[in-house]
């Protein structure tokens, strides 16, 4: 029963969507000329439901190139009407078109100059009239079985505002690259998501020295490969121990002659390692979690496959896979 409840209601839904298409014309086009040679700002307004998806419709044009703001028709009505100028365009969302917070401000707006858009379900009401354009999202039937609860409806007003969207992100040409600049957390979020194998140093991009090294070979690997620390590897490429830049002050500080020492009697024995397959996400945990810039990607047998450094993590000015195009192979990798 339950099953089938929600087969209906996803049934009604889409139907309410694919209805839409018919509707898409002249006015829609009108909307996008509009929006594209408006000075200000797309402002959208809606109670309730309506109100909720205006917020999204807002959000997501302003992180596809086309500046908006959602204002709630109530706060407008007590001062907030202030917000809104003569080159701005306003989207009004209404369902039934009889919103009265709405219909009290549009004739306001109309007087101040701003150009006027309704997403409503019945063009003939008094937001749709109040308009100078009018999109028709009405649907047949609300999935709720008392037909009271905003559910089809909303459906179809959020998918005409995605269809908005999409249009402007066409006729504006906005690129991957605008997209990724108005989302520095999203680039990050896709960032930590890769595993470390794709974006950890390989090959003689490892800072490497063998076990019996003298301290002054360890600091010439350390200044030549520029990540600020090596690694210490004994027989079969397998990981002893690592020497950062925190570790050679401190031996400066407790030794004499410390060039002249062994890898061995500086260096941290138990440098922290993930596995290749662990997330970016997973290693910058670790890092955190034990305030450190460097993990050691390790094969089973705790040969080195690779190293990560805290800044190539989270890319120095772009993200690069394994160091770079330029990645360089060898008994590493």
């Amino acid at each position: 029963m339950v099953i089938e409840q929600a087969k209906e209601v996803l049934k009604i839904e889409a139907q309410g969507i694919l209805n839409l298409i018919e509707k898409v014309g002249p006015e829609f086009e009108k909307s996008i000329e509009i929006i594209l040679g408006a000075k200000g700002r797309v402002i959208l307004t809606g109670m309730g439901k309506s109100g909720l998806i205006a917020r999204k419709i807002a959000a997501t044009l302003n992180s596809t190139g086309t500046p908006s703001l959602f204002l709630h028709p109530a706060e407008a009505i007590h001062g907030d009407l202030g917000t809104v100028t003569r080159d701005d365009i306003v989207i009004a969302l209404s369902n039934a078109g009889y919103t009265a917070e709405i219909n009290t401000i549009l004739p306001i707006l109309k007087d101040m100059g701003a150009s006027l858009i309704a997403f409503t379900g019945d063009p003939e009401s008094p937001i749709g009239k109040g308009c100078d354009i009018v999109i028709d999202v009405g649907v047949d039937r609300e999935a709720c079985p008392m037909g009271l609860a905003p559910t089809a409806s909303t459906t179809a007003a959020l998918a005409m505002g995605d269809a908005l969207a999409v249009a402007l992100i066409s006729r504006r040409r906005f690129s991957q690259d605008d997209f990724k600049r108005f989302h520095p957390g999203g680039n990050l979020g896709e960032r930590l998501s890769i595993k470390a194998r794709e974006v950890m140093l390989i090959g003689d991009r490892i800072p490497v020295v063998p076990l019996g090294s003298k301290v002054r070979e360890a600091i010439r690997e350390i200044n030549t490969k520029k990540i600020g620390a090596t690694l210490v590897i004994g027989d079969d490429q397998r990981l002893e121990g690592i020497i950062s830049d925190g570790d050679l002050r401190r031996a400066l500080l407790e030794h004499e002659n410390v060039h002249s020492k062994r890898v061995e009697e500086i260096m941290s024995s138990s440098p922290k390692t993930v596995g290749e397959n662990q997330t970016m996400a997973e290693a910058l945990g670790l890092m955190e979690l034990y305030a450190i810039t460097h993990l050691v990607i390790v094969d089973g047998k705790t040969r080195v496959k690779g190293i990560l450094h805290l800044h190539d993590l989270l890319g120095r000015e772009e993200f690069r896979l394994n160091g770079g195009p330029n990645s360089a192979t060898g008994a590493y990798r």
